[in-house]
């Protein structure tokens, strides 16, 4: 991602330019996204900031940890300010189905600019009694990707020559995808890596004088998570995390994060991701089922000069089934 925020930076301090009209500038951003995409596609995985309320979504062993049918809907809209900047949705939802199995399914819709990436994805997982409260799960994901860049439909018609073949059609293209990961928990903390998306696939490629170049060619990301839940007292919990993102040839991305739990009800914390933002959350449960989230995101990283924040909305909803009832109820 960092070669595509200094080439977004050095464009944006193209003053003359891009005072002297909007379309060039909008031309350039849309030309960055599309040819600085090996960068880009770090976004391929979106980033969350309340990552701790979706972990299936990341890691298909986590698929039916709880006691119930839990399910969640997030929208994250990145980077306010800069124009057609990210945004992501995302629906997940997840149950134990037998004895030691569990199943979900998700669903994940980014886009940036005019790259529009829905995902599909089912889960399966496998459980180990490892002996008292420990347990080990192994999880399988396996889904379709759905590409589209929109060359004709986003930006031919701001072109100066609308002619010009290279946009000439929109790109759309549907890929399988694979992912794997496991799950180490105890009603107290956890441990997990995965790999969403195990596949290499090509989303934009360009034929030059006898080369083959490839722009926006995914990459496995790799998500190291790990949390701990600890008793201040009857009342009060205190709930550290950390996720670490990864890839070979790109950068990583660590969030920390902590929050505090009162009353079994309401959660505030904050989160610093390394180089790039801090920000606070809060979380409360609006019913025993119910709870809704959000997370701010103050910008640290050379993007600060153009946009001052991220914004993140969720909710979650916990079906308890009937005449099961969890004699030592987890918090993550």
């Amino acid at each position: 991602m960092d070669i595509l925020l200094f080439v977004i930076l050095f464009y944006l301090g193209d003053e003359a330019f891009c005072l002297r009209t909007h379309f060039y500038f909008k031309l350039k951003i849309y030309i960055i996204i599309l040819f600085c995409s090996v960068s880009l596609y770090a976004q391929q995985e979106p980033h969350y900031t309340q990552y701790m309320y979706n972990m299936s979504v990341m890691n298909p062993a986590y698929a039916g940890s709880k006691e119930n049918l839990s399910m969640g809907l997030l929208y994250r809209k990145q980077w306010v300010e800069i124009e057609d900047a990210p945004t992501t949705g995302t629906f997940f939802g997840h149950a134990p189905v037998g004895k030691n199995v569990g199943l979900g399914l998700s669903f994940i819709s980014d886009k940036i600019g005019p790259v529009e990436e829905n995902n599909v994805y089912g889960d399966f997982s496998y459980t180990l009694n490892l002996g008292g409260e420990h347990k080990l799960a192994f999880g399988l994901k396996m889904g379709l990707t759905f590409h589209n860049v929109g060359l004709y439909s986003d930006i031919n018609y701001t072109l100066p020559q609308p002619t010009d073949p290279a946009f000439s059609e929109d790109i759309s293209n549907t890929y399988f995808n694979l992912g794997s990961g496991f799950f180490y928990y105890t009603n107290k903390y956890y441990l997990g890596l995965s790999v969403p998306n195990m596949m290499r696939s090509k989303h934009l490629d360009i034929q030059r004088t006898g080369d083959q170049l490839e722009f926006g060619s995914e990459v496995s990301h790799y998500f190291l998570t790990g949390g701990y839940v600890f008793d201040i007292n009857d009342t009060v919990k205190f709930k550290p995390f950390f996720m670490m993102k990864s890839a070979f040839g790109a950068p990583t991305s660590l969030d920390l994060s902590a929050n505090f739990m009162f009353n079994q009800k309401f959660e505030v914390g904050g989160t610093y991701r390394l180089q790039d933002s801090f920000g606070a959350m809060i979380n409360y449960a609006v019913t025993p089922s119910l709870r809704i989230g959000y997370a701010y995101d103050h910008i640290v990283s050379d993007l600060k000069v153009t946009t001052p924040s991220s914004h993140e909305l969720i909710l979650l909803f916990d079906l308890n089934f009937p005449k099961k009832v969890s004699s030592s109820p987890r918090f993550f």
